[in-house]
């Protein structure tokens, strides 16, 4: 027990230095990515690094960059990912829409969905945790569940009619600026999870779950706590992101962000993320987030269909799993 407690100390101390260290790697390949398809895109059309259509692009990413924040954490703590995000955005949707339809107060209606989402996702941990079940057997079983379950509320309906005061949080800028508020949430956010992640113990403890699991379960850390929170996270972040979702496009239906899920996993993975766990950084999830936005409005520029699209996000995942690993053994001293 003395001897992996001795290994998990080291990996702790090993993974505090790892986000400069893996900065310096794979997040500058993204920068270099982003300007060749930013140069593409402004080649494809003048306007395209006006500020207020940089800033506006990012309405059409932000609710899967919300989702991508607590995946990123799931997946560093090794071999795990949320299939059940997408079909939980839309249940937590279609439920607040149902309810404000039925009267009740908008704000009381995005708490019930905030409420319903962390259930959710609690629900995805215990079942995990206790069952002792593969997430991804979990989660594919919820990712049906909580999809019929908005299917079952509203059938092939839709809701629309949300007031001005709610759609503001997901099309609206702030005061006067060209701000859009859903993406002065993101950062928001995005800068809490860097911190929790980069600079707590907790964060800490992540990195180590992904790295030897067994180690910190030796060494009394709450591994199995841990898990039921990510997802927890992982629920309330989907509830989040099917709210401003809503208020964005001004409706709510069953079939809302369906296939979300593969670019999410995609954004993660695409970042630097181990899928194996205990290597990621925030900065390289944003990244990859921006990467795959600026992919989207260029395709979107050339009239590229959307089934297209999904092929071209597919093949960034491929590619995003093996690169690394490419990279790995290229690298001097890859025989250690």
């Amino acid at each position: 027990m003395t001897l992996e407690a001795g290994r998990l100390e080291r990996g702790l101390q090993k993974r505090r230095l790892s986000p400069v260290a893996f900065l310096m790697r794979w997040e500058l390949l993204l920068v270099l990515l982003i300007i060749v398809a930013s140069t593409i895109s402004t080649w494809l059309s003048p306007h395209f690094l006006v500020q207020r259509n940089l800033l506006d692009m990012t309405f059409h990413f932000v609710e899967r960059s919300i989702i991508a924040l607590p995946m990123m954490l799931i997946t560093i703590s090794g071999n795990m990912v949320d299939l059940s995000v997408a079909s939980t955005l839309a249940m937590t949707a279609v439920l607040m829409g149902v309810s404000y339809q039925a009267g009740l107060n908008i704000w009381l209606a995005v708490l019930l969905a905030l409420v319903v989402g962390a259930l959710g996702g609690l629900l995805n941990g215990m079942v995990i945790v206790k069952a002792r079940l593969s997430p991804i057997v979990v989660t594919l079983g919820t990712y049906s569940l909580y999809r019929g379950i908005a299917f079952v509320m509203l059938g092939n309906l839709y809701v629309t009619g949300y007031p001005p005061e709610f759609t503001y949080i997901g099309r609206g800028y702030v005061g006067n600026t060209p701000a859009p508020v859903p993406l002065v949430i993101f950062t928001i956010l995005a800068v809490l999870f860097g911190l929790l992640l980069h600079r707590t113990t907790f964060g800490r403890f992540i990195y180590a779950m992904g790295g030897n699991e067994q180690a910190c379960r030796y060494s009394g850390i709450a591994v199995d706590r841990i898990k039921i929170i990510l997802f927890l996270l992982s629920g309330l972040m989907s509830a989040l992101a099917g709210i401003m979702l809503s208020g964005r496009i001004g409706s709510t239906r069953p079939n809302i962000a369906l296939g979300s899920e593969l670019e999410v996993i995609t954004a993660v993975v695409l970042g630097g993320v181990s899928i194996s766990g205990g290597k990621g950084t925030v900065p390289g999830v944003i990244l990859a987030l921006f990467l795959i936005g600026i992919a989207r409005w260029g395709m979107r520029l050339m009239g590229v269909p959307g089934e297209a699209v999904i092929v071209v996000i597919g093949l960034l995942l491929i590619v995003a799993i093996l690169l690394p690993e490419l990279l790995r053994r290229l690298a001097p001293g890859a025989r250690e």
